[in-house]
């Protein structure tokens, strides 16, 4: 996002940027940052202008532990059948829940939104991914979202203790 100016025929005294950074590793994430630091304050020294480069902290990648997401797998497995857990790449998708991972082992899983038959006309049709201004969440799934919290609770407490 950039902002900068009032009007097209007078050259702006500010311009305020902002984004995101997302990274698979904390290392990256931290030579990412300093180095964008670096480049915003030697850019504004050329032109001898001023910089201010507040950061706020950025989200760590998520980082399944195999274990857990192979428990997962076999509840989802047994509950919806196997061509219907898929595996999806990592995904620069930021979630407070990797915080959450790197103090105890999980595991972060999609349950999917459908083919899109759910959503009206106007939105647009097909399939949608959050952050989409057609996004319309498919209350059918509520049922078997519950069933599998259920599930999985019921595993792990029948599952030898760890």
């Amino acid at each position: 996002m950039i902002h900068t100016g009032e009007a097209t025929n007078v050259v702006p005294d500010s311009c305020e940027m902002q984004g995101t950074v997302r990274t698979f590793t904390l290392e990256v994430l931290d030579l990412i940052e300093k180095r964008m630091k670096e480049v915003a304050e030697h850019t504004c020294a050329a032109f001898g202008a001023e910089c201010e480069f507040p950061l706020q902290a950025q989200l760590p990648a998520h980082h399944q532990p195999s274990d857990e997401t192979a428990f997962a797998r076999r509840v989802m497995t047994d509950m919806v059948g196997a061509e219907n857990v898929m595996e999806f790449e990592p995904t620069m998708g930021a979630e407070d829940f990797s915080y959450f991972l790197l103090e105890k082992p999980g595991c972060y899983f999609l349950i999917g939104n459908g083919d899109g038959a759910h959503r009206q006309s106007g939105h647009g049709m097909g399939p949608c991914m959050l952050h989409n201004p057609s996004y319309d969440f498919n209350d059918e799934l509520i049922p078997l979202g519950g069933s599998l919290w259920v599930r999985l609770a019921e595993a792990w407490l029948a599952a030898p203790q760890r």
